[in-house]
């Protein structure tokens, strides 16, 4: 049977217990495709990025399941959770996350720390992504000698390095001025155009626009989903939900064993 990419069922998290339970996530079922970008946009506390950090490994829910290329990332192990993160995964923070004494460089080459990968070819690797994000020039530069927009290149670039099928995003121009949050989001949309999936948390609704389906939250809750702006002018648009399925043998093969079924 063919499966979306990205399949989120039922998705429930709680936090605390009692008369002090907040609910962040509720009811949460949605899908993904292959190559899509989707936004996901609501206040703060709706829940948003508590969702992205649940897609992404990162937060366990507290009921409901998500299938990531056919696995299911809550039933792997700790080691194996690992691995699915970093093969599959580049995560993008809203405050850059970057490592202050490292330079650009060495930031950007620190997810391939544990990859195996040669030193000799890490370093390539990494100026040649730097590069590809306009930072070519600045790669012996520490992120306090750069500019906010800079830095989030550098984020992006760490994010990407290692060439993983998903972006995750959350927030990515919340620090950001209108002109380089529109460089920035550019950007993520060329790595999608190039087959990235890219999932995108933000507030901003002129930032879905560059995206091709927003779901909206509210209160924890999926409060509709529709084609961002841009999708609504495309000639013959197809809704996701009447788009592709591709199958696990059309995409790369997890380098780690699955567990069985």
């Amino acid at each position: 049977m063919e499966r979306h990419f990205i399949e989120v069922h039922d998705i429930g998290k709680q936090y605390g217990s009692g008369e002090t339970v907040v609910q962040a996530v509720s009811f949460m079922d949605f899908f993904i495709d292959d190559g899509e970008f989707l936004s996901v946009m609501g206040q703060s506390g709706s829940g948003k990025s508590t969702l992205l950090s649940i897609i992404g490994g990162l937060n366990r829910p507290t009921k409901g399941t998500v299938y990531v290329d056919t696995l299911d990332i809550y039933g792997l192990s700790s080691e194996q959770k690992a691995d699915f993160r970093s093969e599959y995964l580049g995560i993008i923070f809203q405050s850059f996350q970057l490592v202050p004494y490292l330079t650009v460089l060495e930031n950007v080459k620190l997810p391939m720390a544990i990859t195996g990968i040669r030193s000799g070819d890490q370093k390539a690797r990494a100026l040649k992504i730097l590069e590809r994000v306009g930072l070519g020039d600045k790669v012996n530069r520490l992120p306090d000698q750069l500019s906010g927009g800079e830095q989030e290149r550098v984020a992006i670039a760490r994010a990407i390095v290692n060439d993983p099928p998903i972006l995750l995003a959350d927030e990515p121009t919340g620090n950001l001025d209108s002109e380089t949050a529109e460089d920035i989001m550019g950007l993520l949309k060329s790595l999608n155009e190039e087959g990235k999936t890219v999932i995108m948390v933000t507030h901003n609704s002129d930032m879905c626009h560059y995206s091709g389906r927003t779901i909206f939250m509210k209160d924890g809750r999926m409060d509709g989903s529709r084609p961002s702006g841009w999708a609504h002018l495309q000639q013959g648009f197809i809704p996701p939900s009447a788009q592709h399925t591709v199958t696990p043998s059309a995409r790369r093969q997890p380098k780690f064993s699955k567990p069985p079924i």
